[in-house]
This record gives structure tokens, sequence and C-alpha cells, in this order.
């Protein structure tokens, strides 16, 4: 850049912010103002400008958490240092682009979208000269929309463009530069579908495993289960996680996600949980049952409302989680038709209460580690945490309770030879509970115990021993 006076114009979605304040504007009033969302589209035919004022009246983004490119935040200090001055120019709300600027206290001006101007474009580009003239401003931008602002600039400078972008905008413009962005990974999109959360999805087996129930069909049937409730968990993941953006991002662990970070757009992922669906949708025609379509929707209804309002509700939040998890059983034996067992349902409602509370129970040791008082978007306090820890005690050793009744009923004794071998089972679930709980308590839990236990060596091997007694307890 040269050292002159010539004014940098930096635009705010995308380019000097990895993710777009209109986008999270929708899914803040998604899951917290549906209502308003709606009339706010309704008045889309007043024109852009209008539609971006009224999502603006109730969304104050956190500007210290927003996610910049450090690239133009060095280009911003460059240009200060050379005395040139440098403006902040953003399709988005005025008040949104205030905020911002604020925040950073490096822009001599801040224009957005007011009184019924839709500032992007053409509409940038006729504000641009006609306020600094045509070739009087460099700009700073990210995407094709920007191509009339770039062809009266100056300079056009990019900043996370693609290789197409980059040639069209060299082929636009006088002079340009492209500012060293590193790609989006692969990874960041594997990571939006939460692959590893597709093991909890194996508790689908789980009632055919418990009625001995082994065949060819059988596995086929239930194979199909957990495929079409992976993929509906993926959607569900992604969907949670643009919803919960804000509460992410102040999360000491979960700013790191995809969406919270900016590592992948909330356009993309829309569209990732969009082709999904249609996917599921799909499976769900082609091979699998009514009941199990029902078991499915009903699992999109309850995340759905859990990730609009109930996650947010004491108590509650962690009654859904166990109903998650013991709804995948559930599937699982409508999948093949096997009756539900009611040991095995209140064994799991137990256990994973127990769990859904040792999750709430390390976020909010984190909170506190962290200095803060209450756990963000959900509503629990540090005070809480003696609270939480006995739900999860309790609830864990009442699971345990649960298996050492099923063990002296006559079901046990009609599926295994050695049934009093299972008895060895409660004592490794009791030290596994234990173990994990204290744990927690000492910080050393991840967000997720069901992902810890996958990870941990000891966890694996108490898994392996409950395995090894339940075969014992069959065959010998």
């Amino acid at each position: 850049m040269d050292d002159d006076k010539t004014v940098l114009a930096v635009d705010l979605d995308g380019t000097l912010l990895r993710t777009d304040l209109l986008h999270e504007n929708v899914a803040h009033h998604a899951a917290r103002r549906p209502g308003a969302l709606i009339g706010a589209l309704a008045g889309l035919a007043r024109g852009k400008a209008v539609f971006k004022d009224r999502l603006a009246q109730d969304f104050e983004p956190d500007a210290a958490r927003l996610p910049y490119r450090q690239e133009v935040l060095d280009l911003i200090g460059q240009a200060r240092r050379a005395g040139r001055p440098v403006v902040l120019v953003s399709a988005s709300d005025q008040r949104l682009v205030d905020r911002v600027a604020a925040h950073l206290g490096c822009f001599d001006a801040a224009y957005g979208s007011r009184d019924g101007l839709n500032l992007g474009g053409a509409g940038k580009a006729a504000f641009l000269a006609e306020r600094y003239g045509a070739g009087g401003y460099d700009y700073v931008g990210d995407a094709a929309v920007d191509l009339p602002v770039w062809r009266g600039a100056r300079q056009a400078v990019t900043a996370g463009a693609n290789a197409r972008l980059r040639a069209r905008v060299d082929a636009a413009a006088p002079r340009a530069l492209h500012l060293a962005t590193a790609p989006r990974p692969a990874r960041a999109y594997l990571k939006a579908l939460r692959p590893h959360q597709w093991l909890k999805n194996i508790l689908v087996f789980l009632p055919l495993l418990a009625a001995h129930r082994i065949d060819a069909a059988s596995l086929a049937a239930t194979a199909l289960v957990f495929v079409a409730f992976s993929l509906t968990a993926s959607v569900v993941y992604i969907v949670n996680d643009i919803l919960d953006i804000p509460s992410d991002r102040a999360h000491p662990r979960k700013r790191s996600r995809p969406f919270a970070s900016g590592a992948v757009p909330i356009a993309h992922g829309a569209l990732m949980a969009a082709l999904l669906a249609a996917a599921v949708a799909a499976l769900c025609i082609a091979f699998l049952p009514p009941l199990v379509i029902l078991a499915l929707a009903g699992y999109c209804l309850l995340t759905t409302a859990y990730s609009v309002s109930l996650k947010r509700k004491m108590a509650v939040d962690i009654c859904v989680l166990a109903g998650l998890y013991t709804l995948r059983i559930i599937t699982g034996a409508a999948a093949t038709m096997l009756p539900l067992s009611p040991w095995l349902l209140a064994f799991s409602v137990f256990l994973f209460f127990s769990l859904a509370a040792v999750k709430r129970q390390t976020e909010l040791l984190s909170s506190r580690s962290a200095g803060v008082d209450k756990l963000a978007g959900r509503n629990y306090e540090v005070g809480d945490i003696p609270v939480i820890t006995a739900m999860a005690l309790a609830s864990g050793y009442n699971a345990v309770l649960v298996l050492a009744l099923y063990i002296n009923s006559e079901t046990v004794a009609e599926l295994y030879r050695s049934p009093f071998l299972l008895w060895l089972a409660c004592p490794v679930l009791l030290y596994w509970l234990s173990r994990l709980i204290l744990l927690t308590q000492r910080g050393l839990m991840d967000d997720d115990p069901v992902l810890f236990a996958v990870r941990d060596r000891i966890s694996i091997a108490c898994g392996a021993a409950i395995v090894a007694i339940v075969l014992a307890a069959s065959l010998l």
C-alpha cells in the first residue's frame, strides 16, 4: 500500500469479520424471537435496509468476541501508522457497524445501512464515489457483490477471496492487492457435522443385544436406523451451533466451534443442513418403517425445542438430554419391532440423566475457573455445582440399582446361562460412575462425558470388563 492520504475503506461482514452479522441476526431471532423475524421478513418488500433495521432493534452482538481477520486488522494498523484515514463501510445496519467501530476504535468514520438506504454492492460504490470521488479510496472486500466498489477504487484489496474471485478482481480493478488468507480447512466442515457424536447412536443396537437377537436382517435394519440417526443428528448439531453462536463464543472451549469461530460461514452451514435433511428424507421414504420415521421426527422436534428454548430452562434441559439418549434406544427397538424392556428404559433414563448432569457440572466448573458466575445460555449459576453434582451421583447410583434388580428378574434367567455372573457388572459400573464424577469435580472432564469415556483408557477398560462379564454370563 502507498504511504499517502487516500482513504482506506474496509467492509465488515466476511472481510473484517469472518462472519456475517445479518446471518447471525437472523439466527438470533429464529432462536429467541421468531415472531419478530416473521414480521421483519414480511417487511422485506420495503427494502433490505428496512429489514435490517427491524432486526437490529433487538440484536446486540458482543463486539469483543466477534471473529476478526487478523490480516485485515494488520492492514488497518499499517494505514493508521502512515496517517491515512480509515473508514468502516458496510451493508450491515448502522447500529451494528457503530458497535464494532466503537469496540475497535481504529476508524475515522463508520457507515452502514440506514434510513432506507442499503449500503451494499452498487449502492456502496455510489456512496464512496460521491463522498471520496472516483478512484479516491482503496477498498477492502471479500465477495463478488463488491465488484462495483472495486471498479471505482484506486486499489482493490481482497480478504478471504478464492482464486476465482481474485481473478475477477484483477480483471475489473486497475490495481489489486490480495491479502494472504488461510483457506477454509475441510476439517472445519467435517467438524461442523460432529461425526464423533455419531458414537452415541450405537445405542440403537442396544435392544438387539439386550434381547439376544442377532441376525442379518435385524442388524441391517438397525444399521439403516443408525445412518439415518447420524445424519439427523448432524442436521441438529449444525442448527444448534448456529443458533447458539453467542453462548459458544462466551465459552472457553466452545468458542473454537466452526460457526462461532467463523471457520465455516453460517450460509454454508444452512446449506449443509438442508442437504443432509434431504438425504434423511430420501432414506426414510425408501427404507424406514413408519414407527422409526415417527421417532426421528420426534427427535427433530425435541432437539429443535431444546435449541430454541428448553436448554435455557433449569433442570428441564438435563431431562431433555437424558430423554434424547433414551429415544435412540426406543428407535432401535422400533426398527426391528422388538418389545421395549421396562428394565432397559429405566436403566437408560437414570444413567443418561446422570451423564447429562455431569455435562452441566463440567460447564459450571469451567465457568467458575474463568471467573464467570453464570453459565452462558443456560439457567445455572456457579453456586448450583453441589446440587448438580448430587443429581449426577443419585441418578447414576439409581441406574446401578435398576441393573441389580434386573439381574434378579425372571427375564435374566431366560436369557443367560449363568445370570449370577452379571452381579460383577454392578461394582464396575459403580466405580466408573464415581470416578467420572470425581474427575469432573477436579476439572479434568471434557464437555461431553460420553466422548470422554471413549478416549479414556480406564473407561474403555471398564466397558471391556462389562462386555466380558455379559459374554461369560451368556456362554458359561
